[in-house]
């Protein structure tokens, strides 16, 4: 299913939650919304689901009009299901009868599969790898399992339009990596156009075709992970997604000068927009430390944490805070003075 969201608006009597926002989504694409909480994305969420109409601008999907500011196709008569974050189970019902339900009531479930909901219910529990968990109350289940009958329910009518909020948030680091996979998986079975909110950018890169980032209501770039991260096009997305060191500056050409210092630095392939408003975007993982000084940026190592792979330096340079991670190899001290030095290539 495609999905097109044109100047969209919407209030919350004087507060308004969304600007103008534009959007489309393509058949069977992975779509992240990425954004802080209180960016607009849930509401953009509730909004293409149905349970909320806009203000203004409309929503159509496959090329017809389900929402406008007077009037709104109502969630049961759109193809659509939603994953919500609190996993939102049925205390009574097992997780057979949670697959069963959208079979015998959602619209859009064709008559083969109401027929013969086993032989669906069956399909789903092996998609979810719930096979022998069928018979299972939800106060039986672990928060993976409960996420899986969630995920199992909104895929079990073959729902053109898969709606995900924050749904992996209320699960630990580890068993969040594992439903990462499960949820691509999914993805690559179902072929359903899929839009996943989120304010984990970790999520966003790693299983979306492409990103929306969000904030304050107002979409600030769309792209694809390496275009979000490589190449962010405001100081917001530099910081929000790829952690990035933010320096003041000047641009001459594909030169840049520190703000208050003879320090240049070479351009890497930094968007138009941020050279724009003279910032010089660093992630983490672009700096490295040297005891040596050579005219480059110099401050003193205020904290440092192990994370296996590498440490983790905060560096105090004048009024700014730096992060920079850097190679077990090269480790250095708190208290240390060093040369902030960006990692050409």
């Amino acid at each position: 299913m495609s999905t097109t969201v044109q100047n969209v608006i919407k209030k919350f009597g004087s507060y308004q939650a969304l600007h103008r926002i534009n959007l489309s989504i393509q058949e069977g694409e992975f779509l992240a919304i990425l954004g802080p909480s209180g960016c607009g994305k849930t509401t953009l969420l509730r909004l293409l689901a149905g349970f909320e109409s806009p203000t203004d601008g409309s929503i159509l999907l496959d090329g017809i009009e389900v929402a406008n500011a007077k009037t709104a196709t109502p969630p049961e008569q759109r193809n659509v299901s939603m994953v919500f974050q609190s996993f939102a189970l049925w205390p009574h019902m097992n997780v057979k009868e949670h697959i069963q339900f959208p079979l015998q009531h959602h619209r859009f479930a064709d008559k083969a599969m109401k027929q013969d909901a086993n032989q669906r219910i069956q399909e789903v529990l092996e998609i979810v790898n719930l096979t022998n968990f069928s018979d299972r109350m939800p106060g039986e289940l672990s928060g993976g399992q409960k996420q899986r009958v969630s995920l199992a329910r909104a895929i079990a009518p073959k729902p053109k339009l898969l709606l995900m909020d924050e749904p992996l948030s209320n699960l630990d680091a580890e068993l969040r990596m594992e439903m990462r996979r499960e949820i691509q998986n999914l993805h690559q079975l179902t072929k359903a156009s899929i839009v996943y909110v989120t304010h984990d950018q970790g999520e966003a890169l790693a299983m979306a075709d492409r990103i929306v980032v969000m904030n304050n209501g107002e979409i600030e770039q769309i792209g694809t992970p390496e275009e979000i991260y490589y190449h962010p096009e405001t100081p917001f997305v530099a910081k929000f997604v790829g952690k990035a060191n933010l320096f003041e500056g000047s641009w001459e050409g594909d030169s840049f000068t520190l703000k208050h210092s003879n320090v240049k630095w070479k351009d890497w392939g930094i968007s138009n927009k941020l050279k724009e408003k003279s910032i010089y975007p660093l992630r983490p993982e672009q700096i490295t430390l040297s005891r040596k000084e050579h005219g480059e940026l110099t401050g003193t190592i205020k904290t440092k944490q192990f994370q296996g792979r590498d440490y983790h330096y905060s560096v105090a340079v004048n009024d700014q805070v730096i992060i920079g991670h850097i190679p077990l190899s090269k480790p250095f001290e708190v208290g240390e003075n060093v040369s902030v030095i960006p990692i050409e290539g």
